[in-house]
This record gives C-alpha cells, structure tokens and sequence, in this order.
C-alpha cells in the first residue's frame, strides 16, 4: 500500500498523539480522499506569486533547526515547473547558516503567510544551493530591487497543505495601506465639509433670527 504524502509530517510519534488527542480519524478521512499532493497547482502558484516574503527552515545533520526570513520584490519566490521552486538568494548578513545546512542535510520547509487574509502555506521538500548559474540567476532576479543577488535557492516541493486560518493575526501590506490612508483623508475632508456646513447653517439660522 503506498504511503500517504503526508506521512512526511505525520510520523509515527505524530500519528500516536493524534490517535491520543481524538484526531487522527480526521485525517485519515483526509487521507482516503486523496490526501496532500505534491504537485504545484494553479491555485498555489497564484499565492506564491503573491507573497513578497516567506520563512524558510533548514537543519543541520544532527537535527539542529534553523529558520530565516526571506523577503524580496512581489513574486520573487517562483515556480520553475510543477514540482520545484526557486528564488535569488541575496546578500545579507554573511553568517551563511542557511547554505551551511544545506550542505549536509538537504531537507527544508517552506511557510508562506499572507496576514491581510489570514491565509498561510506549508511546504515540504529538499532544496539546493546553486552557484553557477547565470541564466537562472537572471531569470530569477529583479533588476529594479536593491538587492544583489548572491545564489540560487532551488526548492523541490514534496508536499504542501494549507493551514487553517486560526490565530493569525490580520496584518494589511503596503498597497492595503495605502488604500487605508487615502480613506482616512477622505474622511477627514469631509468632516471638514460637515464642520463647515453646519456652521454656514447655524450663521445664516441667527442672522435669521435676528432679522426677525
């Protein structure tokens, strides 16, 4: 019988908590009707091509966890086919612990938050350091943002889910803000408008007053 694709999350010491806490029947449900996959899909794509920013994990060979923040212009996380991702890993603080991991242990996980719609991605796989290869490193990288690219990152997806939406925090990005701030003048203005009309009414009301 073959291994559900979500059995690289799901170990044995997982599936024994599950069955613990009640909820393992849930995802064995899961599991019948197909389970997680480990192709990129339309849907998936779209996101990623969304996100400006991601986390990614690594390990050392004796199981040491690292995670680091990677951010870049809209969409510099791509889809190369249907089952890897890349992205031009820039230059930061030069300590190198991402690519020194990778160097011995390959596995790697990618999370993928979007805080304005309280939406998150969970992404399993391996992942590469490439350093020798300008075409790629120049279809990844975006000439118009200040980072300067340093190597690649090429990510081999194994299997994805998406997380439930509990307990995130709503956050707006930058394009949201904006809108947000337009607004709040425009409401601004107008209370102005009212401050105003009501007080043109109230003088014209005494000046009628007084006539009379």
């Amino acid at each position: 019988m073959k291994q559900p694709i979500s059995d690289i999350a799901f170990t044995p010491a997982v599936k024994a908590i599950q069955k613990r806490m009640g909820s393992r029947r849930q995802d064995e449900r899961m599991e019948d009707r197909g389970g997680w996959t480990d192709t990129i899909t339309q849907d998936l794509s779209d996101f990623i091509a969304e996100r400006d920013s991601f986390y990614l994990a690594t390990a050392t060979a004796d199981g040491q966890p690292y995670i680091q923040h990677r951010g870049g212009p809209k969409g510099f996380l791509k889809v190369l086919d249907d089952h890897t991702l890349a992205f031009a890993d820039f230059v930061g603080n030069r300590q190198y612990i991402t690519a020194g991991n990778l160097a011995e242990n390959n596995k790697a996980f990618i999370f993928l938050m979007d805080y304005a719609n309280q939406q998150r991605i969970k992404v399993w796989g391996t992942a590469e350091v490439v350093e020798n290869d300008p075409k790629l490193l120049d279809e990844l990288n975006d000439a118009n943002y200040k980072g300067k690219p340093e190597r690649i990152i090429r990510f081999y997806v194994k299997a994805w889910d998406v997380n439930c939406p509990q307990h995130i925090t709503p956050r707006v990005d930058e394009e949201t803000e904006g809108i947000i701030q337009n607004l709040k003048l425009r409401v601004a203005e107008l209370e102005a408008e009212n401050i105003d009309l009501k007080s043109n009414y109230h003088s014209q009301a005494q000046r009628h007053s007084t006539n009379s």
